[in-house]
Parts: C-alpha cells; sequence; structure tokens
C-alpha cells in the first residue's frame, strides 16, 4: 500500500502544479470511493488553493437533491451509467463554482453488481470551461483495490486533460 499511496502522491503533485499554472479550482462527487477521492486530493499542503469542496452523493436521493441529478436520469439509466456520471461532475462544479468537476460512480463490491453492471464497474467524469469527458472503466480486484483504482485513474485523467489544454 505504501508503493500505491506514494504513486497516488505524486499523481496529486503533478495535478496540483498543472493548476497552479492554469489557475483553475475543482470540485469532486463521488459514490462509491465514499469520499477517498476528496481525501486524497487534499492529502498535499496547499490543496485548499485549488480544492473548493466535494459531495459524496452515496445515495441517488443525495445524487437528486444535493447534486440536482433529474429522478428520470436516476430511473433510467441508474446511478450506476454514463449519463448519472456525466450529470455528477457537472453539476458539483456548478455547486461548488469551480473550473473543473470530477465525479466518480461505480460499483465496488463485493455485492451490488448485476450481470449487465457487475462489481467492479466504474464511470468517471471530468468536466471542464471546454468540455465533458466520461470513461468506464472495469476494474478487478477487492472493493478497496477497486476504490484506489478508481481514484487514481480520476486523478491520471484530470492530469491528462488540464495537459491537453
Amino acid at each position: 500500500m505504501t508503493d500505491k499511496a506514494g504513486l497516488l502522491n505524486s499523481s496529486v503533485v503533478e495535478l496540483y502544479s498543472l493548476l497552479h499554472g492554469c489557475g483553475y479550482t475543482f470540485s469532486v462527487a463521488e459514490s462509491c470511493t465514499g469520499g477517498g477521492l476528496g481525501a486524497a486530493l487534499t492529502s498535499v499542503p496547499g490543496s485548499s488553493r485549488y480544492f473548493k469542496g466535494g459531495v459524496i452523493a452515496y445515495s441517488d436521493e443525495v445524487k437528486r437533491d444535493v447534486l440536482g441529478i433529474p429522478a428520470g436520469l436516476l430511473a433510467q439509466y441508474g446511478a450506476v451509467s454514463e449519463q448519472t456520471a456525466r450529470e455528477m461532475s457537472q453539476q458539483v462544479r456548478l455547486l461548488f463554482h469551480s473550473d473543473i468537476g470530477i465525479s466518480i460512480t461505480g460499483i465496488a463490491g463485493p455485492d451490488g453488481g448485476t450481470s449487465e453492471k457487475p462489481v467492479g464497474l466504474v464511470f468517471i467524469s471530468i468536466t471542464t470551461p471546454q468540455e465533458t469527458v466520461v470513461e468506464e472503466c472495469r476494474f478487478g480486484g477487492s472493493r478497496e483495490e477497486i476504490r484506489v483504482r478508481s481514484i487514481d485513474r480520476a486523478i491520471v485523467m484530470t492530469v491528462d486533460l488540464l495537459q491537453a489544454l
């Protein structure tokens, strides 16, 4: 775990270096990671310059009532979907008046999966002022491994998007 934590920390440092260059702020909305993304992103000193806040939207009720995800969208596509991840990143960006919104929604297991949406299915969405990008991921491993991989991938995706700006 130490090696993974070190890699995660270096990704966060790289992200903050890029944010410093462009002056952007960000916020997060997460479900299956249960606040882990926010914790990782605030593990570096000085993170308060860029991190505005986050929502742990574990239930559909919070997705709907706090983030403003339409009930019809949740009913049609489900909480774990490309559409919901996209709305989560867009809405958290608006809620916190940040430049970037990052969202993670998925099934970390060990239960809760189906043949259509198995354990390890995770959608990560990043909304910048220019675009929204959603990635479907299928991670293997334990609940904790799926959560850590989701957090790491969200940070790497954000770094990649900022480097492309």
